[in-house]
């Protein structure tokens, strides 16, 4: 195919791996870009790896709320539409899922229809808009990993398997920091000496494509002048962050130097005090290894709960158990706290946004987060807020609060149709 003259229509495959999932879904270049295919592959690293399609249009598969890695049940394909079982092997790992994949995918869809695939890659370092992907960026890709070392291989081996499977399809690399890499300088700067900034050692923040659908999506349904208002974005899920914008530009966000940063979150800590770190390894003698997985596979809901890092299954206990009411209300207050000092950054708060699986299934999480927050001028509907409407704040409330459901997908989808100037 010649990028130059791209054809009209044409589809892209946009895939999106998580830790233990891959999440991926087909779009044609239509106005405006619309899905034909949607899947989530799960539970990867398990004997009870599923994979769930749908077809057709804002079907979503898979509960974005829920840890992926919580395996139970025999291995198998829920294909929906079909309302069909099918067994599939056990996958070790993203490689062996990227196998899979492929192979099903050559199945499912007519792969010489594809004009591109755009992967989602949690860290790109100094880029700053979607990259073509060659050896050399893959050769980047594979130095800067120890900086997402959780993220970035796993993405790499389906980039490999796609590149070895399909060797003339394009492949475009999309970046959850570029969003934020315009960020004020004191916004990214660490304070740590300057030689590790002069290294690229600062603030980078994550979950940009989310932040960019969001913002895109509130301007389509609400216009311009609210889109480009001061707004906080609450992505709420396993994964959890905050984005402060102004005039549709990040001005700060909850996470910095690594998806690991910020808020409390299913499984990860969020931030905490450097002394803390070194007091844990002299007592407890753990590697740096130990303690990066201490700090993102043992701590946030789940640590503090002792129990479960869904938000749901801590609901359903707090009546009965002291530690899950603690951890739900150490989220909220976490997550409280972030929003008031991103309404200081911003001197206030047109709109507020929740979004994530929390953010948009949650209402109780939803309701403690903004009580105490009137001051800012925040007052929830609890009807509107229970049934979770569009809008869950009352109509005379300052702050405008939504709901929103976010579609990283998509967002990859178009941000690869504009690096290879696909026309919808």
């Amino acid at each position: 195919m010649n990028l130059a003259d791209p054809p009209h229509g044409a589809q892209v495959l946009a895939i999106n791996s998580g830790s233990s999932s891959i999440r991926f879904a087909v779009y044609a270049s239509a106005a405006p870009w619309r899905r034909v295919l949607f899947g989530s592959l799960e539970r990867i690293g398990s004997v009870a790896a599923t994979l769930t399609v749908e077809h057709g249009d804002r079907a979503h598969a898979g509960d974005p709320a829920r840890d992926n890695d919580h395996a139970d049940g025999p291995t198998s394909i829920r294909t929906r539409a079909a309302v069909a079982d099918i067994a599939v092997p056990a996958l070790a790992d993203h490689s062996a899922a990227a196998e899979f994949l492929l192979g099903w995918l050559s199945k499912a869809i007519d792969m010489s229809g594809l004009a591109a695939v755009g992967h989602r890659l949690v860290h790109g370092f100094r880029h700053s808009a979607p990259v073509h992907v060659d050896a050399a960026l893959r050769a980047e890709l594979r130095e800067i990993s120890p900086l997402a070392p959780e993220h970035l291989p796993r993405a790499l081996a389906l980039i490999d398997a796609f590149a070895q499977r399909c060797p003339a399809l394009p492949q475009v690399a999309c970046f959850d920091t570029a969003f934020h890499h315009n960020m004020p300088a004191l916004a990214q700067r660490l304070p740590i000496p300057r030689r590790f900034d002069a290294a690229g050692v600062r603030r980078f923040g994550f979950h940009g494509l989310s932040y960019a659908y969001l913002h895109d999506e509130l301007e389509r349904i609400a216009g311009a002048d609210v889109a480009d208002g001061q707004l906080v974005l609450a992505q709420l899920g396993n994964g959890a962050s905050l984005a402060a914008l102004s005039m549709g530009r990040s001005v700060d966000t909850s996470m910095g130097f690594s998806p690991n940063s910020g808020l409390m979150m299913g499984t990860r800590s969020g931030d905490l005090d450097p002394g803390l770190m070194a007091y844990l390894a002299a007592r407890e003698g753990l590697s740096t290894a130990q303690l990066q997985n201490l700090c993102s596979h043992q701590s946030g809901l789940l640590g503090v709960s002792e129990t479960s890092a869904d938000v749901r299954e801590l609901l359903a206990l707090e009546a009965t158990d002291p530690r899950a009411a603690e951890a739900l209300a150490l989220f909220c207050y976490r997550v409280r706290k972030g929003i008031g000092g991103f309404a200081a950054v911003l001197g206030g708060i047109d709109t507020l946004v929740f979004s994530g699986g929390i953010g948009e299934h949650a209402a109780p999480i939803r309701g403690r987060i903004c009580s105490g927050l009137q001051f800012l001028g925040i007052e929830l509907c609890a009807e509107r807020n229970a049934r979770g409407a569009a809008v869950i704040s009352t109509d005379d409330s300052r702050v405008c609060v939504r709901v929103m459901r976010t579609d990283e997908e998509q967002m990859i989808a178009r941000s690869t149709g504009r690096a290879l100037g696909l026309r919808p």
